[in-house]
């Protein structure tokens, strides 16, 4: 029985993004379930799934993970490809996902993720300019310290998979990197499993207020990529 993968839009959803991404990279196979963010307190209707209310939620037969970094660790028992094989190498790997998955705040508050959208971020708060400046000097650390192509190494992994969804803000915002930050962003931009998900969220018509207001906070929209609309 495969996996299900429970996850919310992907135009939206960097927390669902980063499984999704990584079991398609790595070709275990899962069954997608979305559920489109509605205007419900605490997100009612992830709640039928999962015991806090958000995403993502993996299912396996009767076992049930409701973290995007325990998944990975689920995943790991079962398909180590997703952690480098060197021991140094896992553990940078490891610290660096635990860092976004913990920290980065205002990145996450002032820059809400968006697929389709590009957006004059203008000046940047203090919080905000620090948070976009620490990706890139991890990437080159982890660049430099394992010889890339991806973060730890050879292969592409979890760690590469969790910072997808920043990518994802860095081009609808226009942040600046780094030569070498900016070619690994590109690069990351540019995997299979990166490019099918932006696709799928380009192509959803799902419009959430709330998501669209906290990306934009009086901002200017430069384009908008997505098709059609549905509230």
């Amino acid at each position: 029985m495969a996996y299900q993968l429970y996850i919310a839009n992907k135009n939206y959803s960097s927390w669902s993004m980063r499984p999704w991404v990584l079991m398609t990279a790595h070709n275990i196979e899962f069954e997608e379930v979305l559920t489109p963010f509605a205007d419900t307190p605490h997100q009612q209707a992830f709640e039928h799934f999962s015991p806090t209310g958000k995403v993502p939620c993996l299912q396996d037969a009767d076992t049930l993970i409701w973290d995007s970094l325990a998944i990975v660790e689920y995943l790991a028992e079962v398909h180590p490809d997703v952690w480098p094989k060197e021991r140094q190498a896992r553990a940078w790997a490891r610290s660096a996902c635990a860092e976004i998955h913990s920290g980065f705040m205002a990145l996450r508050d002032e820059c809400s993720m968006n697929c389709g959208l590009r957006i004059e971020l203008g000046a940047p708060s203090p919080a905000l300019e620090k948070d976009m400046l620490r990706p890139s000097t991890l990437w080159e650390d982890g660049l430099n310290r394992f010889a890339g192509p991806w973060l730890a190494g050879e292969t592409f992994g979890a760690v590469d998979a969790f910072f997808a969804p920043v990518a994802v803000r860095y081009r609808t915002y226009g942040f600046t990197l780094s030569r070498q930050a900016n070619a690994y962003a590109e690069q990351l931009l540019e995997h299979p499993a990166v490019i099918a998900w932006i696709e799928q969220g380009l192509h959803e018509t799902w419009r959430d207020e709330a998501h669209e207001q906290d990306c934009l906070r009086g901002r200017t929209v430069l384009a908008d990529l997505r098709q059609g609309v549905r509230n």
